[in-house]
């Protein structure tokens, strides 16, 4: 019985078994036909590509994306679609999503939107989308049709050379349009003109050559100041700076801030800029000209003459420069670090590193309405640290060398230890060769002569004579002789008399003198 109930048992787990892996088996193709569904509607998930949601915040930045992802939450703020490889963005791309305010989807590679691609979204309600670093080449009327509350529009470096007339017609709500970093050779500033709301209109660094000074002068003062244009291939005009000249006057941050960037072609001549605020160069009416060039060499600290080599003569040419850092540069020059001559020369008074560069120099004839444009290329050479060490080590080492040995020599002439001791008894000469080793010192090397070699009459002479003792013959058991007459120290044999010293060998009056 026992064992009967043991079998059946067994028989239950392994129907029990099969039925598990059955389920199992049906759950994992039911799995697979979802995501082959999802394949064939070309929409991801986003739980399946690994989005990040926070709240009402959804990042899907970074993920390597081709579409918007499908079952974005419908509560969702925040959408981030930014660095993926979006290409495109189609119809209802964010459909469903009534609560959307912001979409980033900078960083991809989108190079159109079609139409309706934001219907069906929350449309009043989103307020800012960054279309930034893009492959976008115009900005087209439908692309922004159904975002009549969008305030903050980011289209800065992307291809733009174009922007439609009425692209911008329905953002009535709109504050802030940064278009930066394109290609823009001109705008529709009066498509702007209507809108009450815009305060910001980023068109920096794009290929603006002339402004349309009419359009500009009429728009709104908030606008005005907020209105920044540096950066652009501007055409030099009087009527263009008077106008950013007075922007500055007024203090309009789009001014003051990049004053240093606002710059524009002399002539219309590429490569020949200039910084015209707050100066700007005068006359403004010429004809564009071809520039030839050529190079100055100079050491740092040292001064450069530029020369302007123009053909144009005549007591109505004026010169002028523009410098490497686009300076304009006039007579007499500018700060003290460039002077301009009436001829047209220009001088770098000290010339540093910072000075190297092409140097631009413009011959005008306003009577003959001609002109001439030079370049002259500067180059500073700076002098090596090493340089100005070995030409200090040369030259103060030779002039040490002479200052020592000269002092040598006087101190040889003038310091050597040739005093005479004054006698013990004035009047009386000592006796004999019985003084001791001091009498025998003054007698070889002193000045006076020895006793009873001259009557007591004689004025003693104070002349000083350098003696030399003349080279010993004769060895002594391989010792030196001592000098005539006197006792040395110690037990030395009495020298012969060849060894002798010999008195006559002392130079005459006229030998060189000891003080």
């Amino acid at each position: 019985m026992r064992a009967l109930v043991q079998g059946a048992a067994a028989a239950a787990a392994r129907v029990s078994s099969w039925s598990y892996a059955l389920v199992l088996l049906g759950c994992l193709q039911q799995i697979r036909s979802v995501r082959a569904g999802v394949r064939a509607t070309g929409r991801d998930s986003s739980r399946e590509v690994g989005c990040l949601r926070a709240a009402d915040i959804l990042s899907c930045a970074g993920l390597g994306l081709d579409r918007v992802p499908e079952d974005v939450p419908a509560c969702a703020v925040t959408l981030d679609l930014s660095h993926n490889r979006l290409a495109a963005l189609r119809g209802h791309s964010f459909e469903g999503l009534p609560h959307l305010r912001a979409v980033r989807l900078a960083h991809n590679r989108l190079t159109s939107i079609r139409p309706g691609a934001f219907r069906n979204s929350s449309g009043v309600l989103l307020r800012h989308l960054d279309l930034s670093s893009n492959r976008l080449r115009a900005v087209e009327e439908a692309y922004f049709r159904d975002l009549p509350g969008l305030e903050e529009l980011l289209l800065f470096d992307n291809l733009l050379v174009k922007v439609e007339s009425d692209a911008l017609v329905g953002l009535g709500g709109l504050r802030r349009l940064y278009l930066s970093h394109n290609r823009l050779h001109d705008f529709p500033f009066s498509s702007v003109r209507e809108h009450p709301e815009l305060v910001l209109l980023d068109l920096s660094s794009n290929g603006l050559l002339r402004l349309p000074l009419e359009n500009l002068t009429s728009l709104p003062g908030r606008l005005q100041q907020g209105l920044y244009l540096h950066a652009n291939p501007l055409v030099c005009d009087c009527a263009t700076y008077r106008m950013f000249r007075l922007w500055e006057l007024r203090g309009y941050a789009s001014v003051t801030d990049f004053r240093e960037n606002y710059t524009c072609l002399m002539y219309g001549v590429r490569g020949l800029s200039a910084r015209f605020l707050p100066n700007f160069p005068q006359p403004c009416n010429a004809t564009a000209v071809t520039p030839q060039s050529s190079g100055v060499t100079v050491k740092a600290g040292r001064p450069a003459l530029l020369h302007c080599s123009a053909t144009l003569t005549g007591k109505h040419v004026t010169f002028f420069w523009v410098s490497p850092t686009q300076e304009y540069v006039a007579p007499p020059g500018n700060n003290g670090s460039l002077k301009m001559f009436a001829n047209g020369s220009l001088e770098i008074v000290a010339a540093r590193a910072e000075d190297s560069g092409v140097y631009r120099c413009m011959a005008l004839d306003p009577v003959g309405r001609r002109n001439e444009t030079r370049e002259v290329k500067v180059t500073v050479v700076t002098r090596h640290a090493g340089d100005d060490r070995e030409s200090f080590n040369t030259g103060f080492t030779t002039l040490l060398g002479c200052v020592v040995s000269l002092i040598l020599v006087l101190m040889y002439l003038y310091l050597t230890p040739c005093r005479r001791r004054p006698p013990r008894n004035k009047g009386a000469a000592p006796a004999g060769n019985e003084a001791g080793p001091e009498s025998a010192r003054s007698s070889v090397l002193g000045p006076a002569p020895p006793a009873g070699a001259e009557g007591p009459d004689r004025k003693v002479s104070t002349n000083k004579h350098v003696v030399f003792l003349e080279p010993i013959k004769e060895h002594q058991n391989g010792r030196l002789g001592a000098a005539q007459g006197h006792a040395w120290p110690g037990s030395l044999p009495e020298p012969e008399p060849q060894q002798k010293l010999r008195r006559d060998a002392a130079f005459p009056d006229t030998s060189l003198v000891l003080p």
